[in-house]
């Protein structure tokens, strides 16, 4: 047992030995490429002293007084809910249950003077002249030509105010 357990002793010392420095010659070579070289920190820039600045604003009005932010709700103009009510009142179009951006303009019909537009929505085709609505911003259609179909929106602006606002649907080329 004693022999046995000597030579696999002696075999680790033998495999251990063999092994050597791997990569040797790559690290004498990196070495030897590396020796002129010695790394620089460019200094601290100068720390300039802190100056207070005076506040200068005593005198003036304060702007975030109650009294001044009353005065700027009432002054906003109330036309904007008066058309949000007018369009409440009214019964909706089918094309108003659809984004703007789903819907696409196919053509343009004319029949006796009055041009009308062909319009798809979901699966289907539909007929659209101006005073029709389309889309969810309660799109109301002012102009129809060949190219496309304009349209008047009332959306919420980032005051939460009511404003018209002009957008288009443009014609869908046929794909070749």
């Amino acid at each position: 047992m004693r022999r046995t357990l000597a030579a696999l002793l002696g075999c680790a010392a033998l495999v251990a030995g063999c092994g050597g420095e791997e990569h040797g010659d790559l690290k004498q070579e990196l070495a030897q490429l590396t020796k002129d070289f010695r790394g620089q920190v460019p200094p601290l820039p100068q720390v300039k002293p802190y100056e207070p600045v005076p506040y200068s604003g005593e005198g003036h009005v304060d702007p975030f007084r109650i009294e001044r932010i009353e005065v700027a709700q009432t002054s906003r103009s109330s036309g904007g809910a008066s058309k949000i009510a007018e369009q409440e009142k009214r019964v909706k179009e089918p094309l108003e249950a659809f984004p703007l951006e789903s819907i696409q303009m196919l053509g343009t019909i004319t029949q006796e003077k009055e041009t009308f537009a062909l319009v798809k929505a979901g699966p289907n085709l539909y007929r659209v002249k101006k005073g029709n609505y389309m889309g969810q911003n309660f799109g109301v259609i002012t102009i129809i030509d060949e190219g496309q179909i304009k349209l008047k929106e009332l959306v919420q602006d980032s005051n939460g105010e009511w404003v018209e606002r002009a957008s288009a649907l443009q014609l869908l080329e046929a794909q070749k």
